[in-house]
């Protein structure tokens, strides 16, 4: 995860409140679902708020993420504050998650650091809720929970490392290029960030840490 800092709403969410007084996200059209799709995706950099894969803020591969669902929490359902762009990939992610409830989100400053990613492309949970919300999300700590995400993270973050001069079989390195890695895949690059990326900052880091 990445931690994500929420905008302003987008206009054509602040119109319909305005319009439709006591209504809720059900009853939104498809122009003000898609508005808060692109708005949550732009902020999120293109990347899904739980499990950092590319999403193109559209459907199929992007949809709205409830963090405390609506079944639940009917009355804020219209929160933007309560919404992320999720990708769409069976059995993880929103799919993954449905009505429970994933106790460490993109929105706290800690998900960066209770969540331990590994160059084997696991992730760790370093307290009591990232280990369940690995486990609520399938966020893959173990390949036999997700291999395909765990592959994915796997096979990126070995080759971005490899294309930088970095040995990831050998994790000692240069302090100053690890450093300048870290931050060339926090920058976004045309309002996006490479897949993966905070996954991959948060191995470099720990490298890092560990030098």
């Amino acid at each position: 995860m990445r931690k994500i800092v929420k905008g302003s709403e987008p206009l054509a969410l602040t119109r319909f409140k305005a319009r439709s007084a006591g209504r809720n996200y059900s009853d939104l059209g498809p122009v003000e679902r898609s508005a808060i799709r692109q708005s949550c995706t732009a902020e999120q950099f293109y990347l899904c708020a739980y499990c950092c894969m590319p999403i193109s803020g559209e459907q199929p591969d992007t949809m709205n993420e409830h963090l405390l669902c609506r079944d639940l929490h009917p009355g804020l359902s219209l929160a933007y504050d309560n919404i992320i762009a999720s990708c769409t990939t069976p059995r993880q992610c929103d799919a993954a998650k449905g009505s429970q409830l994933a106790p460490l989100t993109p929105l706290m400053a800690e998900c960066t650091v209770e969540l331990r990613f590994l160059i084997s492309g696991r992730v760790e949970g370093l307290s009591a809720r990232a280990v369940e919300t690995i486990e609520v999300l399938n966020l893959g700590d173990h390949e036999s929970n997700n291999k395909k995400l765990v592959e994915k993270r796997k096979e990126l973050a070995r080759a971005l490392l490899m294309t930088n001069g970095l040995d990831p079989f050998s994790p000692v390195e240069d302090d100053e290029l690890l450093e300048l890695l870290i931050d060339d895949l926090s920058e976004p690059e045309g309002g996006k960030l490479t897949a993966y990326a905070p996954a991959i900052v948060n191995i470099l880091k720990g490298w890092l840490m560990a030098a």
